[in-house]
């Protein structure tokens, strides 16, 4: 199943370039050649663009905003120096997922968050007497992605950040085909990329740039349905397929990013606390079928005559050959070989348990 936010004019930054007349139609947000493949192959083997724009933007700043989003965030955001990223989450009390973002340290005292979800009324209640303030830049910042193994050579040319020397989840403040902007070696596609932050107003132009230098690489603009088999074969979790608010990190294999040795309090750590000492009652587990059937999300999984889990994503893997899927199992029947049945329309169809993700790319 894709996910995608909503199409909407005032959400894509496509809507303000001339391009965009080109490219418009009703599955613009999801596709833009008659084939998903075609936008998946250039992302595997050079470089595609995406509009990222319906993201939610935070600016978090003030005296205590570190401290504010220390007490918020699993992860330890003290270790974020200015000019680098963090992939992190947020939990309820119980230890369960409200969402999962990126915060970019872009000074001191002052943060960006990306997120996929509105989080702001959540975010507001949290900040009690901390000289803090946060403010939803949604509309202010456009963001367009660069992404694949020519993403470096085909932005180069237009930027004068040193691509070469940022390094991964590093962002730098520079100049985009002459706009100011934020770049960073940030994506989610298990490929090299960059994601760019202009003004709204000029996202168009931007795009207007970039596109041609992407498809004179043999590169194409890239849909949400593209991306979506993409994050799927590098194992990257989707917030409404992998993660909700049932669903805690260390189930969806995210227990690295939880910081339960930080000097300070945050958010469902008691929770997690408990999680970390007796394990996760189930787990998140790839799957490649050995059978007939793609395994789409909310399929139940199987072990013998036992219902153990339910597929989270699923699809027809252009790198592997076979379909593919994410699910949760118990964790029991979470190891590596182990086969279980995906009942697809009724019929059970074996599948094997395999480790994420389903792809990395190779080491530069």
């Amino acid at each position: 199943m894709i996910r995608t936010t909503p199409f909407h004019p005032r959400t894509s930054a496509l809507n303000q370039t001339g391009l965009w007349e080109h490219w418009s139609n009703h599955l613009a947000a999801v596709r833009y050649q008659m084939s998903e493949k075609f936008e998946y192959f250039a992302i595997r083997n050079s470089a595609g663009l995406f509009d990222s724009s319906p993201l939610y933007k935070y600016r978090i700043s003030g005296p205590d905003a570190e401290r504010f989003l220390a007490g918020v965030m699993v992860r330890d955001i003290r270790t974020c120096s200015p000019g680098h990223a963090q992939y992190t989450a947020w939990c309820d009390d119980r230890g369960y997922v409200i969402e999962d973002g990126v915060v970019l340290r872009h000074g001191p005292e002052e943060f960006l968050l990306t997120a996929a979800e509105p989080n702001l009324a959540y975010f507001e209640g949290l900040t009690g007497r901390l000289d803090v303030g946060i403010e939803e830049v949604s509309d202010a910042w456009a963001v367009l992605a660069i992404q694949g193994p020519r993403s470096l050579d085909v932005l180069q040319p237009h930027t004068d950040v040193d691509l070469a020397g940022l390094r991964y989840y590093a962002i730098a403040e520079g100049h985009v085909a002459g706009m100011d902007a934020l770049v960073a070696r940030t994506g989610y596609t298990g490929e090299d990329g960059f994601e760019i932050f202009v003004d709204w107003g000029r996202a168009g132009e931007l795009w207007d740039v970039l596109l041609p230098a992407v498809q004179a690489a043999e590169g194409l603009p890239v849909g949400l349905g593209a991306r979506d088999t993409l994050r799927l074969e590098a194992g990257m979790p989707l917030y409404g397929n992998e993660l909700d608010r049932t669903t805690n990190p260390f189930e969806a294999n995210l227990g690295r990013v939880v910081k339960l040795d930080k000097a300070n309090d945050f958010v469902g750590r008691t929770a997690l606390e408990k999680v970390a000492a007796g394990g996760p009652a189930r787990r998140l587990v790839g799957l490649v079928m050995e059978g007939r059937g793609i395994a789409r999300h909310g399929y139940p999984v199987h072990a013998g005559e036992r219902r153990t889990g339910v597929v989270t994503s699923g699809t027809q893997s252009p790198t592997i050959g076979s379909p593919i899927a994410m699910a949760y199992v118990a964790t029991g029947d979470a190891e590596p070989g182990t086969v279980l049945d995906v009942e697809i329309r009724d019929q059970r169809v074996p599948a094997r348990v395999v480790p994420l993700p389903f792809y990395a790319r190779a080491s530069s």
